[in-house]
């Protein structure tokens, strides 16, 4: 294939990267490969791309990389997390999910704005070192008096230099009328709107190359009132932004939903206008074929967390289904309270071997697919394909260098097959907008070592609070 190009709006003043002698998996529409190839970053865009070398008499090449034993993908794109359990890892254990609520919640509840802010620095930066780009965090616990939390996680991932989609949450049923929080832990329902909307009003960027958007996210069905889901969801498209929730996780919650609103979660979610091509769902395991046809039918996004279901015993989610349907999906680490590793790029693993597990089989998926969700997929579900999830001139330049020639996998020929079955490859490079944001498996921004010594202080902080309470 020909190499492809897109004009610089900055023209030739632009300061360029160049990158030679790299494997190339675009993760475009035709998924265009190139066993050695070159990429040309102009500003925050992709400029050209094809094999071979890049073109000559290229001005103001600011770097030039020798790609030799690399392999150049997107960025990958994290479409669920929770980034406050950071500091609440290794807790209930053994616990399915409503359990595993029920028993961290009453912490969860005492977190504060520093709290917050260091489990965000320790979730971006896990991310990061493996390859993530683009992050988003789905927060929904807003104690009273506990500070400026959005505006904390917002600047953990604008320090990091990740792109970041931060999920506004919130929760307004609590024990009290028969859900799962705490009554001290949940917001008023006029309180989470207006919060919710200030937030998107002084934060969110539509922008083409955004590096900071807001999405209306209450948290699931099972700890916010009908009435919340249903102003959220005008809200949100009153003011232009996506929506996103909990959905489908497990058989308790599809019980809950059938004794509460005498509907399974799909029906429920479609009857307070939360199916949409603007809306993604979180984990979406216990889907029928009439679910996943109405996912289908309005485009509603799936945000894939393979560990976190597993570690929840959550079950296996019908991703093969979903995508042969239509069915946008991407990854998610959730939260690390649920998936202590906190990193995505273990996730294109364990995507592919969880599914074929299922009905499937070894068919599930195959290397490509698992790195296809990670990457435009997610972009897909985020609403942003047209800027991230694939290496196409005129992109965004938000992509990853792996180093594929170590002894962890320069046995293994297809690049891609080496990088999603075998071990968490390293990254040389990893660029945001064309700007560097880990080289060398460290990141270039922020102190790594300084981040887990506040992490774990704010761990501890929160622990010793949670015993006084």
């Amino acid at each position: 294939m020909a190499p492809t190009t897109a004009s610089s709006s900055a023209g030739s003043q632009v300061e360029r990267i160049v990158i030679e002698n790299v494997a190339i998996a675009t993760v475009d529409a035709q998924d265009t490969e190139y066993a050695s190839g070159h990429i040309v970053v102009a500003g925050n865009r992709i400029e050209s791309i094809g094999a071979g070398s890049a073109p000559a008499g290229l001005d103001n090449v600011v770097r030039r990389i020798d790609g030799t034993g690399h392999l150049a993908t997107p960025g990958l794109v994290n479409t669920h997390h929770h980034f406050y359990q950071w500091i609440t890892r290794g807790l209930a254990t053994d616990h399915n999910l409503f359990n595993w609520l029920v028993a961290l919640y009453p912490t969860w509840a005492r977190i504060d704005e520093q709290m917050t802010y260091a489990a965000a620095q320790g979730s971006l930066a896990m991310m990061a070192r493996g390859g993530v780009t683009t992050a988003m965090d789905h927060h929904y616990v807003f104690p009273q008096g506990s500070g400026d939390i959005s505006g904390s996680i917002i600047r953990a991932a604008s320090e990091m230099g990740v792109r970041f989609t931060l999920a506004r949450g919130s929760m307004d049923r609590s024990e009290k009328d028969g859900g799962l929080p705490p009554d001290f832990a949940v917001e008023t329902l006029e309180g989470a709107l207006a919060a919710t909307e200030e937030t998107v009003k002084k934060h969110h960027d539509a922008s083409f190359d955004a590096m900071t958007q807001v999405a209306v996210a209450p948290c699931s069905p099972f700890s916010v009132s009908t009435e919340l889901l249903k102003q959220g969801a005008e809200l949100a498209r009153r003011l232009g932004v996506r929506l996103h929730t909990h959905g489908s996780e497990t058989v308790e919650e599809e019980k809950f939903c059938h004794e509460l609103f005498g509907m399974g979660p799909t029906d429920y979610f479609e009857s307070t206008g939360w199916l949409g091509e603007d809306v993604w769902m979180a984990h979406s395991v216990h889907m029928n074929d009439s679910d996943i046809a109405a996912f289908a039918r309005t485009r509603t996004g799936v945000a894939h967390c393979p560990s976190s279901n597993a570690r929840l015993a959550a079950g296996i989610a019908r991703v093969p289904d979903m995508l042969a349907a239509g069915v946008p999906v991407g990854l998610g680490v959730d939260g690390t309270a649920s998936n202590e590793s906190g990193e995505l790029h273990t996730e294109l693993r364990n995507a592919l071997l969880i599914n074929r597990l299922g009905a499937h089989r070894e068919a599930a998926l195959n290397a490509r697919q698992a790195l296809r969700l990670g990457t435009f997929g997610g972009a897909q579900v985020l609403g942003r394909a047209r800027e991230i999830g694939s290496l196409e001139a005129g992109k965004l330049a938000d992509l990853v260098l792996w180093k594929m020639d170590t002894l962890a996998h320069a046995s293994i020929s297809d690049p891609v097959i080496a990088l999603v079955f075998g071990a968490a490859a390293p990254v040389t490079l990893s660029l945001v907008g064309g700007r560097p944001v880990v080289e060398n498996s460290r990141l270039l921004h922020v102190d790594e070592d300084a981040i887990a010594r506040s992490t774990r202080d704010e761990a501890q902080r929160l622990a010793r609070i949670a015993a006084q309470a």
